[in-house]
């Protein structure tokens, strides 16, 4: 795990334009056109820029919207909400609180306990299966997929 904002012109190489649009200038990429808007394998999903763990497979759902969605992120701790009031609209943007990376945005629609859908774009994440979370240093993180039964 990086734990760490690159440099601009670090990130400028590591991301794909997407990625950089998204996280760096808070863009949203195409709904239904985009990695993981069906993604169905276990793991985790990290912050493409830091490394840091945000959201579990265990919590993601088919929304309908188009984006990867998802009940609660593994950690609120690394989420930070702002008000966003682009576009004519008043909505909650999320970002990670490690990177500053634009995730994408919070409603109160959602299924869970919370009632919330974390719409993330898929560019803002990496997906770490549950096959490689040892091998890619989030060991920590198999507990989810070992002790939860999901329905």
């Amino acid at each position: 795990m990086a734990n760490r904002k690159p440099s601009d012109e670090e990130l400028k190489k590591k991301l794909t334009p997407m990625q950089y649009d998204v996280t760096q200038k808070d863009a949203t990429e195409p709904p239904f056109r985009n990695e993981f808007w069906d993604h169905k394998e276990e793991g985790i999903y990290v912050d493409i820029v830091s490394g840091e763990p945000l959201f579990s497979s265990q919590d993601q759902y088919d929304a309908g919207c188009g984006w990867p969605s998802f009940t609660q992120p593994i950690q609120k701790e690394e989420i930070q909400e702002r008000e966003d009031r682009k576009f004519g609209m008043i909505r909650t943007e999320v970002r990670s609180k490690t990177a500053d990376s634009h995730l994408g945005h919070v409603f109160d629609d959602g299924p869970g306990p919370e009632g919330l859908r974390y719409c993330i774009n898929s560019a803002a994440l990496r997906f770490i299966p549950k096959s490689e979370l040892k091998k890619e240093g989030y060991e920590e993180y198999q507990k989810l997929f070992d002790t939860q039964v999901k329905d």
